[in-house]
């Protein structure tokens, strides 16, 4: 078997930024060449796949400025610094849902790109909900939805629901049913 990796030269840091930092590196290819790559840092997230009693899943519909649109997505969250996943989860789910959960279970873990990017999503089951009220940071603009698996593969469809952790959910979601 070939060895693929590739060894840094030298790392610059490019950008320091509130949730990511970039960096660009010096790398020794695999067949003794050179290259750089760019590469985004960032501290890990949490998503949550939180199921009424009533088997409906909780989202948040928010404006996203990257996409220059709104869409659902599940609950989810960075991790703060030194914080552990399950309790960001719990966190998050309070902080954008209001919810609270009586269980919780760690479904899975997951690279966003890591073609460039070092972020990984811990995915979390949150289930026997309570109804509470949200604490949104000062910048979150965020309406609390319940849909329905049907509902959920009708907003994938039409693309109100197109991002991967939240495609990603509704999938084990369906798996589990």
């Amino acid at each position: 078997m070939k060895n693929l990796e590739e060894k840094t030269i030298s790392t610059k840091q490019i950008y320091e930024g509130k949730i990511i930092d970039v960096q660009l590196d010096k790398v020794n290819l695999p067949n003794g060449g050179t290259s750089y790559r760019e590469i985004v840092k960032h501290p890990g997230a949490v998503a949550i796949m939180a199921i009424t009693d009533e088997n409906k899943l909780i989202l948040v519909r928010q404006f996203r400025k990257a996409l220059e649109k709104t869409i659902y997505e599940i609950p989810a969250g960075k991790l703060d610094a030194g914080e552990e996943a399950e309790s960001c989860a719990r966190r998050e789910l309070k902080e954008e849902t209001g919810y609270s959960a009586k269980n919780w279970e760690k479904l899975t873990g997951f690279y966003t790109s890591p073609g460039f990017a070092d972020e990984y999503i811990h995915m979390f089951e949150a289930s026997e909900l309570t109804v509470g009220e949200t604490s949104f940071d000062e910048d979150e603009f965020v309406e609390c939805v319940e849909l329905s698996l049907a509902e959920c593969r009708e907003k994938i469809a039409s693309g109100e629901i197109c991002d991967a952790k939240t495609i990603h959910a509704i999938t084990l979601w369906q798996l589990k049913q």
